[in-house]
């Protein structure tokens, strides 16, 4: 199992605004090359998110499947690219003060991927989602500046 940790200087409220809007995955998921369509009740248990993902002209298209939702607190998906098999992407979302702890954990479910899980494949995969959390965290920072800075300049001066 591959496991990343981030702290994100955004609450847990608007770091899950994000998770819920199925067509940002694309801004901040490493390998998203398009998301092609989300459920409109995502991200409620059973909800999917269809993907393309890939380098360059290697593409395929994944399927996301929410397995657990426990709104602001944790998400649970199954991502499924065959032929390559799943894996389980489980994302916990720890108060932190005005902050939130970010703890991202992927393991293999089934599929050539269980038989190649240890260390080489964890190394690269935490790598990988310690690009995408750097992402996630840029854009929950910036919006999070963005509101305050609107909050800000509808407040009438004294």
């Amino acid at each position: 199992m591959a496991r990343n940790r981030r702290l994100i200087l955004s609450s847990p409220s608007e770091v899950w605004s994000l998770l819920c809007d199925g067509y940002r995955y694309g801004e901040w998921v490493t390998g998203t090359q398009q998301v092609l369509d989300a459920d409109p009740h995502w991200p409620e248990v059973g909800a999917r998110l269809r993907v393309r993902v890939g380098v360059g002209p290697l593409t395929l298209d994944d399927t996301c499947v929410v397995r657990i939702c426990e709104p602001e607190r944790r998400l649970e998906l199954e991502a499924k690219a065959e032929p390559f098999g799943a894996a389980r992407i489980a994302m916990r979302l720890v108060p932190w003060g005005e902050n939130t702890l970010f703890v991202l954990d992927w393991h293999p479910l089934r599929g050539p991927g269980t038989r190649m899980h240890g260390l080489p494949v964890d190394y690269v995969i935490a790598v990988r989602n310690g690009m995408m959390l750097t992402k996630l965290a840029r854009i929950a920072v910036r919006e999070h500046t963005e509101t305050d800075s609107a909050t800000l300049q509808d407040t009438p001066s004294g």
